[in-house]
């Protein structure tokens, strides 16, 4: 990734499972100074304990958490100094028919994805304004797309992405780089954790991980397109084509994704 990231400072939410174990462990191979956070200590206690010498911080918090977003980014500038990338990256999924599911797991879904990327950037911004920063929120199709099954995940994307959008233009005078990422169906445990109707985990997936992109190339593209710095980034074949046809042929793709995601008239999870 050449010398871009050496010695740069970089916050990365949710950094012990998936796309962002693979960036901390990427970002941590290119000399960066690492900062991450999660809500599982042992997980966060076994990432720290594969770079016992590196340049790593590792915080015990829950995004959805204002005071741990809060602990998490002053922490990582009192012990570096400051932020040059911030990349709020942790999130959750969910399945479930709306009429049938808690309104309480769709407030979940905001509070994490939305509110957890809106806490941390707040408390980042001062330094990431001084040192001319870079804000990434990773996303997905579904801040494009509203998928079935899916409608506080993707109510939560698209608010991210509007957010993101604004932002970026205030931010543009400051020279902050404010981009956002969709990877689509990537290998993460991010199916796995998905709240059913009632907010329990759902423990499985229906999807053959094998044949998704893997985390480790997500997170390389992700970090060339913060290097570019690139306005977005649509990963997966699947998840440029749903982006591409949603934009020009909406009804069509209504009847698409419905028999995507529905089997004999039942929601496949």
């Amino acid at each position: 990734m050449s010398d871009f990231f050496k010695n740069k400072v970089v916050a990365v939410t949710g950094g012990t499972d998936g796309i962002g174990k693979a960036l901390v462990d990427l970002l941590l191979a290119d000399g960066a100074k690492v900062s991450t956070c999660a809500r599982n200590h042992d997980k966060l206690y076994k990432l720290q304990s594969e770079y016992p010498s590196a340049p790593l911080l590792t915080i015990v918090a829950d995004v959805s958490s204002e005071n741990d977003c809060r602990r998490f980014i002053e922490s990582t500038i009192k012990v570096y100094g400051g932020i040059d990338i911030l990349i709020n990256n942790a999130g959750i999924s969910m399945r479930g028919l709306f009429k049938e599911t808690s309104v309480e797991v769709l407030q979940k879904l905001m509070d994490v994805n939305f509110f957890g990327t809106v806490y941390c950037t707040k408390f980042a911004l001062p330094s990431l304004i001084e040192r001319h920063g870079t804000i990434v929120g990773v996303s997905s199709p579904a801040g494009y797309r509203g998928l079935p099954g899916r409608s506080g995940y993707s109510a939560s994307k698209f608010a991210l992405q509007g957010w993101l959008e604004a932002i970026r233009t205030e931010l543009m005078d400051d020279e902050v780089h404010v981009m956002w990422v969709c990877p689509g169906f990537t290998t993460s445990n991010i199916r796995n954790a998905a709240l059913d109707k009632s907010g329990q985990p759902q423990g499985d997936t229906p999807l053959d991980e094998g044949k998704l992109m893997s985390a480790d190339e997500c997170a390389r593209h992700i970090l060339k397109a913060i290097k570019n710095k690139k306005r977005t980034l649509v990963l997966t074949f699947t998840g440029k084509e749903a982006v591409f046809m949603n934009k020009f042929f909406p009804a069509l793709t209504d009847k698409l994704v419905k028999k995507f995601y529905f089997k004999n008239g039942n929601l496949i999870k």
